[in-house]
């Protein structure tokens, strides 16, 4: 009987083709209720003489299968791996397809390389929150009560109030960095504050949302020549123009006195174009901070990153930076090794 079931075993384990068929095959002869199993269950019913023969027997019948099932197994899986190796040929000729890799947004690489501009000046950075409240963003800058500032149509207020019961608002400038650092801080001072910024307003040039970086210096006998110098270094370094020229022209701002405009020529023969504000920080802001304005005297300046990236880059609507058109981040684009190492993030 054993015979029987041995050689039955080896030609269907010879046919067999798939791994399926395989399994079945070890369940007909090696399976609980498999003939072989059912041959074991024999042994209870002859001498201990049988017994000890006959299962010397069925085991060397059981090992023999084991090794025809798993030598079929190889069989097939080798089998099953040559057909692949036909069919799915591999054309080492073939170039390689193109890696696709991450770029850096203009705003974000203009960010960038005026910081590393600024650290040269021994600047350190600080950030704020975008919501801010009446008296951090307008009041303690000394901006009146009823400066167009304030107006609904310039500035975008929430339902959130403050402690004085006034409405909270989007920071329209990066300047409540500026004021939140002088109230928590001894000076002197020598940050930029880099930001997001809101304001109502939405054309060529203007966009609701858009990026500044303020810079601020307090110190004892700090003067507009100190403001004057940093400017211009600092222009013609980020344009990589050291004959790039500069003017600057009287202007008004509710924080600084004297306050002033700054213009530049790309080339001779442009016009002049208005790059940035700056001036040396009003008396009242220093006296709302609680700071000696008869000891520490500074300056300050604010400049559009969009501003400076679309001069430097030749990018000519404001708009097109947040459009999200995949042609134009493809064009304008940036790779991340050309990314300064000081921001470390600072502005993402």
């Amino acid at each position: 009987m054993l015979k029987e079931i041995l050689d039955s075993a080896r030609e269907k384990i010879s046919l067999t083709t798939i791994i399926k068929e395989l399994q079945d095959a070890r369940v007909e002869f090696l399976g609980k209720n498999g003939l072989i199993t059912q041959e074991m269950k024999k042994l209870g019913s002859v001498s201990a003489e049988e017994k000890k023969k006959l299962g010397q027997e069925i085991n060397k019948v059981k090992q023999e299968l084991l090794s025809l099932i798993e030598e079929q197994t190889l069989a097939i899986k080798k089998a099953e791996l040559d057909k692949r190796l036909k069919s799915e040929k591999l054309d080492l000729t073939i170039p390689s397809r193109p890696e696709v890799t991450g770029s850096i947004h203009p705003i974000t690489q203009c960010m960038d390389e005026l910081i590393q501009v600024f650290s040269k000046y021994g600047f350190d950075i600080k950030d704020g929150s975008s919501i801010e409240d009446d008296w951090h963003n307008f009041t303690a800058l000394n901006i009146a009560e009823n400066h167009p500032a304030r107006q609904m149509h310039d500035t975008f207020y929430l339902k959130q109030k403050d402690a004085e019961n006034k409405s909270k608002l989007l920071r329209t400038h990066t300047s409540p960095i500026q004021i939140r650092t002088m109230e928590n801080e001894k000076p002197p001072y020598r940050f930029i504050a880099p930001g997001r910024t809101y304001r109502s307003d939405s054309d060529m040039t203007h966009t609701p949302m858009f990026h500044q970086i303020e810079g601020l210096v307090i110190d004892k006998d700090i003067h507009m020549g100190h403001l004057k110098y940093v400017i211009i270094d600092f222009i013609r370094t980020f344009f990589e123009q050291p004959n790039i020229e500069i003017q600057f022209r009287p202007s008004f701002f509710p924080f600084t006195e004297p306050s002033a405009e700054v213009d530049i020529k790309m080339n001779k023969g442009d016009k002049w174009l208005e790059v940035l504000g700056c001036g040396m920080v009003h008396p009242n802001v220093l006296k709302n901070v609680g700071i000696d304005s008869e000891e520490y005297q500074g300056f300050a300046f604010g400049l559009g990153v969009e501003r400076f990236a679309m001069l430097k880059y030749g990018i000519e609507d404001l708009r097109q930076f947040f459009d999200g058109d995949m042609r134009w981040l493809s064009h304008y684009n940036f790779s991340s090794l050309d990314i300064p190492s000081l921001a470390g993030g600072l502005t993402r």
